[in-house]
């Protein structure tokens, strides 16, 4: 895993979500490709802001936009087509006005697959940046004990 260079803790805040391995994830030997790890690390992220109240179009709604500014996975094992995946999405905690996720995922057999990371930033529909946190983000967090 990444060094820890975030200033970021985790946090008791998890969401678990499945997704099935579709045919058009894999590469011809009917592994999943190695890029499409990022997008169940993206469904997790999603599946975890809807089940926490932060989906992206209320960020959106608030002014914000979230881009990712780093990610980070590291294989273990891999998924072939029709492997269920569970991703497991944790969020971690940080000063700054940043979004910090941690992720595994497993296969069916509760074998861990990979881990990874993901760091995204607050910018404003413009995409100039943000250095404070947005007041709605600071009262979820707050919400959440996290603050």
């Amino acid at each position: 895993m990444i060094k820890e260079r975030f200033n970021s803790q985790a946090t008791n805040l998890v969401n678990e979500y499945q997704v099935r391995v579709r045919f058009n994830d894999c590469d011809p030997l009917q592994v999943v490709w190695h890029g499409n790890y990022i997008t169940y690390f993206e469904d997790g992220r999603e599946a975890f802001n809807r089940s926490y109240g932060i989906p992206y179009m209320k960020m959106f709604d608030e002014g914000f936009a979230t881009p990712v500014v780093k990610s980070y996975c590291e294989h273990k094992l891999f998924l072939k087509y029709e492997d269920v995946a569970t991703v497991r999405t944790t969020f971690y905690n940080t000063p700054a006005a940043k979004i910090h996720f941690k992720y595994e995922v497993f296969n069916q057999h509760k074998e861990l697959v990979c881990t990874g990371e993901t760091v995204q930033v607050f910018t404003d529909k413009e995409g100039q940046l943000s250095l404070s946190i947005p007041d709605f983000f600071r009262k979820w967090k707050e919400k959440h004990g996290l603050e």
